[in-house]
């Protein structure tokens, strides 16, 4: 599936970006502690990577569905965390927005998204509800043009760093999951109880946070009440293409690493990828990269064209990441010892690669709907 040239000069132009802004610095950023610069992220926004579903007419970068899978791409080969962050603004929050948004409510939140005056964050998973949408307890009571908020979310991505939220919470506890709403929330309406200390992604903060009696202007909801869990859904699809471009991404990454070691690397006065155990490693990584590059890209056409892309996202999704970490495990093993060191980065992808296949729906999930769909009838298209 190859690119336009239009796409291509989108796609070269990120890559430039990237190469000479994130990558260099992704694993010193890291072990400082302080994740990315704020000039940096900034000049991600000024640049229109928060608002790249957006179209022109609202100051976004107007990209369908397949260029976002490929700018994704080399923005996860430099830093998986911090494009995980720039996916979550990108979809579900600008592109709820755009879609469901008041004038005041674009006007507020999203214009600043597309110039680089803010950046947003997902409030979806509680404690006790991941997968399960409907079980979310968070509460948001209306009263006389208000709501008052009261609950927690968990493992919000930029929960403490993001300038507002887009949150999921229950308004009529009777009705189910028709009983869920979104709002928007500035940043300043919740407590961040907790940041998370983890494996990897460690660029991009994850937090746990508290909303107790929070009161919010009615006119902060997004949409009619009760279309929360239809909203939420709605991006389920483009985040699941998002994320299999992460994992392609990252994995791409570790296979230049590797090749490029395997290349200078000499045993038994040869170059370590011509013994064939090697050798042979590299291209069955290749090529399973290259197999969930193309899967990743049909699942975007498809939602480019408007078609009902459910089974291939979440086959995109399923295979990309558990190749994602497949790939990263044999780059480390392709340096030996040295791969197991944060001298190398392989190490870094390899522990950035674990969490894809848990976020945005585990993989469990996505086979699950993928047998859904095979019940119902589904059969692959090209």
């Amino acid at each position: 599936m190859l690119p336009t040239l239009e796409q291509r000069r989108i796609v070269d132009s990120a890559a430039n970006f990237v190469e000479t802004e994130i990558a260099p610095f992704a694993a010193q950023w890291e072990k400082s502690g302080n994740g990315v610069p704020e000039s940096v992220l900034t000049q991600i926004g000024e640049l229109g990577y928060y608002a790249m579903l957006v179209p022109q007419t609202f100051g976004g970068s107007g990209l369908d569905m397949a260029t976002y899978a490929r700018v994704t791409e080399q923005f996860a080969a430099a830093d998986c965390g911090l494009t995980n962050m720039i996916n979550v603004t990108n979809s579900p929050v600008a592109a709820a927005i755009r879609d469901h948004g008041s004038d005041s409510q674009i006007e507020r939140f999203l214009s600043p998204l597309t110039d680089g005056r803010a950046r947003a964050c997902f409030m979806l998973t509680e404690s006790a509800a991941g997968s399960d949408a409907a079980a979310i307890t968070l509460r948001a009571k209306r009263g006389d043009g208000e709501y008052r908020l009261n609950g927690s979310k968990q493992f919000v991505t930029a929960g403490d760093s993001a300038s507002f939220a887009l949150v999921v919470a229950v308004t009529d506890p009777q009705a189910g999951k028709r009983g869920l709403s979104t709002f928007l929330v500035p940043r300043s309406d919740y407590r961040v109880t907790r940041l998370e200390n983890k494996l990897g992604h460690r660029n991009c903060d994850t937090a746990q946070v508290l909303f107790e009696d929070v009161d919010i202007d009615a006119d902060l909801r997004l949409g009619a009440e009760g279309d929360g869990y239809r909203i939420a859904l709605a991006y389920l699809n483009g985040g699941r293409v998002g994320v299999a471009a992460q994992a392609v991404g990252v994995a791409r990454a570790a296979l230049e690493a590797a090749t490029a070691y395997a290349t200078q690397r000499e045993t038994f006065g040869k170059p370590i990828i011509e013994h064939q155990a090697v050798g042979f490693r590299l291209a069955e990584m290749a090529t399973r990269l290259s197999a969930a590059r193309q899967l990743t890209l049909h699942a975007a056409a498809l939602i480019d064209a408007g078609e009902d892309a459910i089974a291939e996202a979440s086959m995109a999704k399923s295979f990309a990441t558990s190749m994602a970490e497949e790939v990263t495990s044999h780059a480390v093993q392709t340096y030996g010892g040295y791969g197991y060191l944060s001298d190398y980065p392989v190490e870094r992808y390899y522990r950035d690669a674990r969490v894809l296949s848990i976020y945005e729906g585990t993989n469990d999930i996505q086979n699950l709907v993928i047998a859904r769909c095979l019940a119902g009838g589904w059969s692959p298209r090209g």
